[in-house]
C-alpha cells in the first residue's frame, strides 16, 4: 500500500470520528482515505460489513480491485451488479464483509427485503454530489442511518458544486457532521504536487460565421421579444428560463388550457430554444456540427414531425445562414478553434516524447471530427464517449475499459473525450488536459484539470473564442469554484460549532 500522505491521515482522523463529506481533486487518493476508514472500521467492528457505492459498474470495479490488491484477500468482498442473479446476491450478503455496488442495485433489493443494513458499520457513498433527489444514494443513506447499529458515513467528491443550498442538501441526505476541504493550493497538498500551467487560447469568429450567427440571433431576438409581448417571459432570457417556460407552458395545454396565447408561446419557446441550441454549436462547436443539426432540423420539417421547426426553417434569416454554413463547409472551412486545436497539438507533440493528452469536448459530432482529423495526420488518437444512446452511437463499458488499457500502454497517446472521461474512471495521468470549449460548471471543470499535474508536472490549455458564450462559461465556472470553496467554509464552520457545542455538554455533565 502507497504511504499515507499527511492531509489524508489528518482527513482520516476527521471520518473516523463523523461522518465525513472529502472534497479533493481527482486523483489526490480519496479511495486511501476510504479504505484506511475501513480497515479501522473492521477492525472496531470486527463482525461488520463495509458498503462501498459508485455510480457506475466500471468505478464499482475500480474500488474492488483496489481493496483487492492491497487487503491481500483477507476480506471477503464481492461486486454486486444486476447481472448477479437475486438469490445469490442475498446468500453473497451473509458472508461478504466489503460490498462494492452501483447504488440502484442496493436499493432495488433493500426494497425486495433481501437484506439490511444493520451490520454496516460504514457507508462509502463515491462521487457524492450525486447524493440528491430520487438518486437511489439518498435511499440507501437515509435507510442505513435507520437501520445501522454502528453507522459511519464517508462521501467522496472533487466538487459538490457552488451553490450554498444544494451542498447542504447533499450534507443532509447523507447526514454528514464534517467536511473535510483541500484544494491544490492547500498547505499540506501542495507539497505533493506538481506545477500545472494553464493557459487559455483565444480565437476571432470569422466574419462568415459572425454573418451567419447575426442572422440567427435575428430570429432568436424576434422569438423573445415576442413571448414577452404575449406577457409569457418576464425574467432575464437564459436557456434554463426558455425550458423552464416550454414546460410550464405544455403542462398548462396538458391540463385542458388550449388558449391560443398558450399554444402559440409553445412553438415560439420551442423555436427560441433550438435556435439557442445553434447558436452555441456555431460559436463554440464548428462549421461542420452546425450544419448537421440544421440538417436534421430541415429533415424535421419535411417530415411535418413540427410546426414549430417547419415555421423556424422557413425563415429568410434561417435560410440565409444555412447557405453560409453550407458554404464555408463545401470549401472544407472550419471554426478557427478547430484549426488552432490541430496546430496546439501537432506542436507538443513535437515537445514531449511520448505525450499522454486528453482533449474534453461537450459534443460527440465534435469528438467524431476531432479524431478522425487526429488520425488522419497520423496521431494515435481514440474516440472515448458513453455508452450508446442509439444505434452504433456509442461505447459499450468493455470497449471503454479496452480503450484506457491501450492509453495506459502507451499504444495510442490521445483520447478525445466527452464528459465520460471527467469522472471516477482509472484514466492514467496525462502531460496535457485541452478543452475544446470551456464549461460553465465548477465540478465538471475541476474534475477534467484533475486528469493532469499530480505525479509530474502538467499543462492545461483552454480554447475560447472570444465574443462568445465560450467567455461566459469560462468566467461563469471560475467564479462558481470560488464560490463552492466560500460555501464549504461556512458549511463547515457551522459543524464545528455543533461539534464544540456537544463537547461542551458532555463536559459540563460531569
Amino acid at each position: 500500500m502507497e504511504r499515507p500522505r499527511e492531509y489524508q491521515l489528518n482527513i482520516l482522523e476527521t471520518a473516523k470520528k463523523h461522518n465525513t463529506l472529502v472534497v479533493l481533486p481527482t486523483g489526490l487518493g480519496k479511495t486511501l482515505i476510504a479504505f484506511m476508514l475501513a480497515l479501522h472500521r473492521l477492525e472496531k467492528f470486527p463482525r461488520s460489513k463495509i458498503l462501498f457505492l459508485a455510480p457506475t459498474r466500471p468505478l464499482v470495479e475500480q474500488h474492488h480491485n483496489y481493496f483487492r490488491a492491497h487487503l491481500l484477500q483477507q476480506y471477503e468482498s464481492h461486486i454486486f451488479t444486476g447481472k448477479i442473479n437475486a438469490k445469490r446476491r442475498e446468500e453473497l450478503w451473509q458472508n461478504a464483509q466489503i460490498i462494492f455496488s452501483t447504488p440502484q442495485c442496493i436499493e432495488n433489493d433493500l426494497k425486495k427485503n433481501r437484506f439490511d443494513l444493520k451490520d454496516v458499520s460504514l457507508l462509502i457513498e463515491d462521487e457524492a454530489h450525486r447524493c440528491l433527489k430520487n438518486y437511489s444514494y439518498v435511499y440507501v443513506a437515509q435507510a442505513y442511518v435507520k437501520e445501522a447499529k454502528n453507522p459511519r458515513l464517508l462521501g467522496l467528491t472533487a466538487s459538490p458544486g457552488s451553490d450554498a443550498s444544494i451542498i447542504k442538501k447533499i450534507s443532509q441526505n447523507l447526514g454528514i457532521e464534517a467536511v473535510e476541504i483541500r484544494t491544490r493550493e492547500s498547505k499540506d497538498v501542495k507539497q505533493y504536487l506538481q506545477k500545472l500551467s494553464i493557459e487559455t487560447v483565444k480565437v476571432n469568429l470569422t466574419t462568415e460565421l459572425q454573418e451567419a450567427r447575426e442572422l440567427l440571433q435575428e430570429i432568436y431576438k424576434k422569438r423573445v421579444e415576442e413571448l414577452k409581448n404575449r406577457q409569457l417571459l418576464f425574467s432575464r432570457v437564459t436557456k434554463t428560463t426558455l425550458i423552464e417556460l416550454q414546460k410550464k407552458l405544455q403542462r398548462m395545454i396538458a391540463t385542458g388550457n388550449h388558449h391560443f396565447n398558450i399554444l402559440r408561446g409553445v412553438s415560439v419557446c420551442a423555436q427560441a430554444i433550438k435556435i439557442q441550441h445553434l447558436l452555441e454549436l456555431l460559436e463554440t462547436q464548428g462549421v461542420e456540427t452546425s450544419k448537421k443539426y440544421m440538417d436534421e432540423l430541415y429533415d424535421q420539417a419535411k417530415q411535418n414531425k413540427s410546426k414549430a421547426v417547419k415555421q423556424l426553417v422557413n425563415t429568410k434569416e434561417f435560410g440565409e445562414a444555412y447557405l453560409r454554413i453550407i458554404r464555408l463547409y463545401e470549401r472544407n472551412i472550419e471554426h478557427p478553434k478547430f484549426e488552432k486545436l490541430i496546430e496546439i497539438v501537432q506542436q507538443e507533440l513535437k515537445k514531449t516524447e511520448n505525450l499522454r493528452a486528453i482533449i474534453f469536448s461537450q459534443y460527440r459530432d465534435s469528438v467524431n471530427k476531432i479524431t478522425q482529423t487526429l488520425v488522419s495526420k497520423g496521431i494515435k488518437a481514440k474516440i472515448f464517449i458513453g455508452q450508446a444512446k442509439r444505434k452504433m452511437d456509442g461505447l459499450s463499458q468493455i470497449e471503454q475499459q479496452a480503450i484506457l488499457r491501450e492509453f495506459k500502454q502507451g499504444r495510442i497517446n490521445m483520447i478525445v473525450s466527452t464528459s465520460i472521461g471527467e469522472e471516477g474512471l482509472d484514466i492514467p495521468e496525462v502531460d496535457l488536459v485541452i478543452f475544446y470549449e470551456p464549461i460553465p460548471s465548477a465540478i465538471r471543470k475541476i474534475q477534467r484539470a484533475g486528469r493532469t499535474a499530480r505525479l509530474k508536472p502538467g499543462k492545461l490549455i483552454i480554447l475560447m473564442t472570444k465574443g462568445t458564450r465560450d467567455e461566459s462559461y469560462h468566467w461563469a465556472a471560475y467564479y462558481k469554484e470560488r464560490q463552492m470553496y466560500r460555501a464549504l467554509e461556512e458549511i463547515n464552520q457551522g459543524f464545528k460549532e455543533k461539534i464544540k457545542e456537544k463537547e461542551q455538554k458532555k463536559i459540563s455533565q460531569f
